[in-house]
């Protein structure tokens, strides 16, 4: 395996963990922004107020996205899988 392989192999992972991970990650930040608006606005500071719409966003991004998550972290498994045989020669 030489380096351009590698890289390929290292770029595609990172590619894929990248995608896999903002649907949530996306969903929270917005949760969080609007709630820290709505915090602003009402002077309500409470920290369960904060927490637990975030959660909610996060479970129900995970509900959504999983399947599509699952799929694209089994695509990039089985590539890398399959680039075993690779290393070896």
């Amino acid at each position: 395996m030489n380096l351009e392989e590698f890289l390929r192999i290292a770029s595609y992972g990172l590619e894929t963990a990248l995608l896999v991970s903002a649907p949530v990650l996306l969903a929270g930040l917005l949760a969080g922004v609007a709630i820290s608006v709505f915090q602003a606005a009402t002077q309500i500071n409470d920290a369960a107020l904060a927490f637990l719409p975030k959660i909610l966003a996060t479970v129900i991004a995970l509900a959504i996205f999983g399947p599509w998550m699952i799929s694209e972290l089994t695509t990039f498994t089985s590539y890398a899988l399959q680039q075993i045989p690779a290393v070896s020669q």
